[in-house]
């Protein structure tokens, strides 16, 4: 936490994540930035405040066969929340202003990006089970030659 300057976290294999939640957001949730559906989301959906807004980017935790949607999506009704899908390619284009300060808040270390990088293209199909399973930590990247060569 101290390194990507977090306030606080959610280890979601071992910590009751609704619990959690209540603890860290006393007061609800404003804004959610969802890079993995399931549980997560349901648990933030149920503590939305009025005009809440949920950015999705991911459902890595859809399971086979697929789990239904989110139980509490109702309480974007009730309370007035929008929740939006969006890819991070179109990003810079569609949001320039805030892309830009991004890059300059990582370029400054004020914003951290952590990769876990595998060397060698022979080890893609390793790399991509690694996302479903939890095993990397940060940016999965896959390292396919040295740039020297």
């Amino acid at each position: 936490m101290k390194e990507a300057h977090f306030d606080a976290a959610i280890y979601y294999k071992s910590e009751d994540i609704g619990a959690r939640l209540s603890e860290l957001c006393p007061n609800g949730i404003d804004i959610f930035f969802d890079n993995v559906g399931g549980t997560v989301l349901n648990e933030v959906l149920a503590r939305i405040n009025l005009k809440a807004r949920i950015a999705l980017c991911g459902s890595i935790s859809k399971s086979d066969p697929p789990d239904p949607g989110p139980a509490n999506y109702s309480n974007l009704v009730a309370r007035r929340g929008r929740m939006e899908g969006f890819t991070g390619l179109i990003t810079p284009r569609v949001f320039p202003k805030p892309s830009r300060r991004w890059a300059r808040w990582q370029r400054e270390g004020r914003l951290v990006q952590k990769e876990d990088v595998v060397f060698g293209l022979e080890n893609a199909p390793r790399a991509l089970l690694r996302l479903f399973t939890g095993e990397n930590f940060g940016k999965q990247l896959v390292r396919v030659a040295d740039a020297a060569a």
